[in-house]
């Protein structure tokens, strides 16, 4: 079976209204929810970034179905804190909050004011962030000494089940080096055979039969054009590679870098149609890789409309 997530984009979106739009998706039938983690958005157009670990436990008491969240331990937030967000929720609700842990965008890692490291780096923090929360969560003392420094740190709530902890990746040498520690993938939309070797290399590697989960950044309004106009305007400074989307440190700087961006360009990156069923047959190419859910961002401001259609035109042809 496969589940459709509706994902809440904390960039776009001021936390209450994302609140409004978690449940409406839950009562139109999306069966579960993503959340991003962001301090800055991607676009000064975008205009918001809500705190994504207070509004988990709103959205989790708001609704009844799973809810993810994409987050980067290792310099805004030192794992032990990870770990105690993680174990607080999931002792809230047991078997309905994971996360999946990433090695961070300098848009949102630089405000502690050190050096923003190497990929290299990055990815060596980042195992080291979850052999120690992994320890945590079954309830471990820890102490540390590497890239991260932990003392002496122990979690006394904790949940009866740790919850599944997934590996955010979205190139093929990435998604082969967490299929060792993680639970599950979770991976965005790109060419589809560009995407297929993202799978490959997870399965290939220790991934397995473990879950998959493909967040697809799609527009949809009434007409093509207004389609085009809102992921162009919303989503245009989301089109570049990893050296320009891992590394720029400012909203203005990525508002820059986008300037010369035409809304065809946007095409490559977003799902832009006004048919809902040429979105259907996107879909289905995903599905037909071997995926377990499909994170669905509407690049939009305005969701419930979004909602409404796919849940009415969309949903009932993909999820089985």
């Amino acid at each position: 079976m496969v589940v459709a997530s509706f994902h809440a984009s904390h960039e776009q979106l001021p936390p209450s209204r994302l609140i409004e739009s978690v449940r409406a998706a839950e009562a139109a039938g999306f069966q579960g929810v993503t959340s991003s983690d962001h301090l800055a958005p991607w676009s000064e157009r975008q205009g918001e970034s809500g705190y994504a670990w207070s509004w988990l436990g709103a959205a989790l008491e708001a609704t009844s179905i799973p809810i993810g969240v994409v987050t980067a331990p290792g310099q805004r937030y030192h794992p032990a804190i990870v770990a105690q967000a993680i174990a607080t929720l999931a002792e809230m609700y047991p078997g309905r909050p994971w996360v999946a842990l990433g090695s961070g965008e300098a848009l949102n890692e630089h405000v502690t004011g050190d050096p923003w490291p190497s990929k290299a780096d990055r990815d060596r923090r980042l195992l080291e962030c979850v052999e120690i929360i992994r320890t945590l969560l079954h309830g471990e003392e820890v102490s540390h000494q590497g890239l991260v420094a932990v003392d002496r740190a122990r979690i006394w709530s904790l949940p009866e089940h740790p919850p599944p902890i997934f590996g955010a990746a979205v190139s093929e040498q990435t998604a082969g080096r967490v299929s060792g520690w993680a639970d599950g993938l979770i991976t965005v939309h790109q060419p589809i055979e560009r995407l297929r070797r993202v799978i490959d290399a997870f399965r290939d590697g220790d991934g397995g039969a473990k879950p998959i989960c493909v967040q697809i950044h799609l527009s949809w309004a009434q007409t093509e054009a207004e389609a085009l106009e809102i992921a162009h305007e919303q989503w245009r400074t989301n089109v570049f590679g990893p050296e320009i989307a891992w590394n720029l440190e400012l909203p203005e700087q990525f508002d820059e870098a986008a300037r010369t961006v035409r809304p065809d360009d946007v095409r490559e990156s977003v799902l832009i149609s006004a048919d809902p069923e040429r979105h259907v047959d996107w879909l289905q190419e995903v599905i037909e890789l071997g995926v377990d859910e499909l994170s669905l961002h509407c690049v939009g401001r305005d969701q419930e409309p979004f909602i409404d259609a796919f849940a009415e035109h969309v949903l009932p042809k993909v999820v089985l």
